[in-house]
């Protein structure tokens, strides 16, 4: 049976992973600076995490959430330390995709009404809520078109203000730095414009951290870098380091009854077993000051790349903009100079999403294939 043709796919089989390296089924060394869609969040195949996953598929794997798993409550523990939102509840689930699904879904059953306030360039998953509260029309099946949703320009407070004054939202979800978008963000007036009008008008605020969450930013949540507390936060990508997971923590003034949210997968032992031992490793290695050094160190050496016109992003969540298109720099990075980068929506923004766990020599590596693709790319353009 083929495999429905939906994925552009680079012809590369990676065969296994350490760090952030990869090695192909011919022996040949990757540099991961993207991290699969920046979800390598500890490194791949960190010895912490395969042991944890390991021991636990040794006793059990899965069973359903009607019975009793004190992973999940120690997961919920460790969580609160780290976030910092110890009075909200955790509820697990699979993906980004059902984590934001569910947060549209609470909003609604807590407010009763259905309009979503979203914004342009928003990417939250593939869902019916979620890809309906994503902007880009292509992904839009019509079956997903019913569901009630505006999208404002990020940062146009105005626009905003005058949405709200309406009063028929039930939530507003944004990501706490954009991704596929393009590494945009709120200003911090924007994000507290956000908050206090969500807060004054009985609308839920969802913070949408499923990539720019887990330390990514230089924070554990990226909207913590600008003092608000958003009532729904998502989670995903670096929550399972790989391990299909996903996840919403809610504010206290929301009222749980059996059967309002559910998932058979979800928090089953594999994956809060996964998810524990990332955050054991964030908090061990102290990864989130790593993130902080290594973002200095990477913006100091972009600089001296004349091409770059701009760095974008926070932390490790990071896109270099150039004036030329950059689909042919990333073949030549990944071909040539052995490198995995990301793309964007955004067609001259090169996205850099590395294990949070990377080193300086790391950054060395990059910027120097990262010079010689210039070169080659710049060759090939003249010719």
């Amino acid at each position: 049976m083929n495999l429905f043709d939906v994925y552009p796919i680079y012809n590369i089989t990676p065969v296994k992973a350490l760090g952030a390296k990869v090695w192909d089924d011919k022996g040949q060394e990757y540099l991961d600076f993207y991290g699969g869609h920046g979800v390598i969040s500890a490194g791949h195949s960190h010895p912490a995490y395969v042991k944890a996953i390991s021991e636990q598929l040794a006793k059990i794997g899965f069973y359903s959430n009607s019975i009793q798993n004190p992973l999940q409550e120690s997961l919920g523990t460790k969580l609160t330390q780290l976030s910092g939102y110890p009075d909200y509840s955790l509820f697990l689930c699979n993906s980004g995709a059902e984590a934001n699904e569910n947060a549209l879904k609470l909003a609604s059953f807590h407010t009763g009404k259905k309009k979503v306030i979203a914004f342009k360039k928003s990417f939250h998953g593939r869902t019916s809520a979620a890809v309906a509260a994503t902007d880009n029309p292509s992904i839009l099946a019509p079956i997903n078109a019913g569901h009630e949703v505006v999208f404002l320009p990020l940062n146009d407070v105005i626009g905003f203000q005058n949405e709200i004054e309406k009063g028929d939202a039930c939530a507003v979800i944004i990501e706490g730095i954009q991704g596929v978008g393009g590494l945009n963000e709120g200003t911090t007036q924007f994000f507290q414009t956000i908050e206090k009008a969500c807060n004054t008008n009985n609308i839920v605020l969802i913070l949408d951290e499923i990539q720019s969450g887990y330390g990514r930013s230089g924070k554990f949540f990226a909207h913590q870098h600008h003092g608000i507390k958003p009532d729904i936060i998502s989670m995903a990508k670096g929550m399972g380091n790989g391990f299909p997971i996903g996840g919403i923590i809610i504010s206290p003034a929301f009222k749980a009854t059996y059967g309002l949210l559910g998932t058979t997968f979800g928090g089953n032992h594999l994956a809060c077993a996964a998810a524990l031992s990332v955050l054991e490793i964030i908090e061990q290695e102290d990864l989130i000051a790593n993130v902080n050094a290594i973002n200095s160190y990477f913006k100091e050496l972009a600089t001296q790349i004349p091409q770059v016109k701009k760095v974008k992003g926070r932390g490790l969540m990071l896109g270099l903009e150039f004036d030329f298109e950059i689909s042919d720099l990333r073949k030549a990075l990944i071909y040539k100079e052995h490198i995995f980068t990301g793309s964007a929506s955004q067609k001259n923004l090169l996205r850099i999403l590395p294990p949070l766990s990377i080193t300086k020599e790391d950054v060395d590596h990059f910027f120097a294939g990262l010079k010689k693709a210039l070169e080659v790319v710049t060759i090939e353009t003249t010719i």
